[in-house]
């Protein structure tokens, strides 16, 4: 898995004591493989830790499994025509957001929940998540003729209060 981002501070350099202004983004990619689901959310997960992003557990756990949701629909729904998927995680000082990337055209939607059907319903799950957590998540096109699908929950809010969460680039 080919990581691009911030690099953390040298050894024997001490991290912030505190959360530091968050502004970045990293950028993660891997092959289109059932076994890079696990992979990208272990990284997503190291790097929030890493990054000290103030998300309370349940937040945390939610951000995690939309992140195995999204890398899991382009696994299964994509890589035919998108041999790899990238998985961007920004943060902000209010918002972090996950994206995943592939070069399938399609644009999917969410299914209705039906008792019957075993699976196919990632992104209804995906929407609950963000929804319940005051957040937003959505669909684009690619310049290159792909899709995006992220989602961004917000992060506690400092005096001020949250703004309006990152737009896809």
């Amino acid at each position: 898995m080919e990581i691009l981002g911030s690099v953390p501070p040298d050894r024997g350099q001490a991290p912030p004591r505190s959360p530091v202004e968050f502004d970045g983004a990293w950028r993660f990619t891997a092959p289109a493989l059932h076994s890079s689901v696990p992979r990208a959310r272990h990284a997503v997960r190291d790097l929030l830790r890493h990054q000290r992003v103030p998300l309370c557990d349940d937040l945390f756990q939610g951000l995690l499994l939309i992140v195995s949701e999204l890398v899991t629909n382009a696994v299964q729904h994509a890589a035919l025509l998108s041999p790899e998927v990238a998985v961007e995680v920004s943060i902000g000082r209010h918002w972090v957001r996950v994206a995943v990337e592939d070069d399938h055209p399609y644009r999917p939607k969410p299914l209705e929940a039906d008792d019957e059907r075993i699976g196919g319903r990632g992104l209804l799950l995906v929407q609950a998540i963000s929804a319940e957590a005051g957040g937003m998540c959505d669909v684009e096109h690619t310049a290159s003729g792909g899709k995006v699908v992220w989602a961004a929950l917000p992060l506690p809010a400092p005096a001020g209060g949250p703004t309006s969460p990152p737009r896809p680039r």
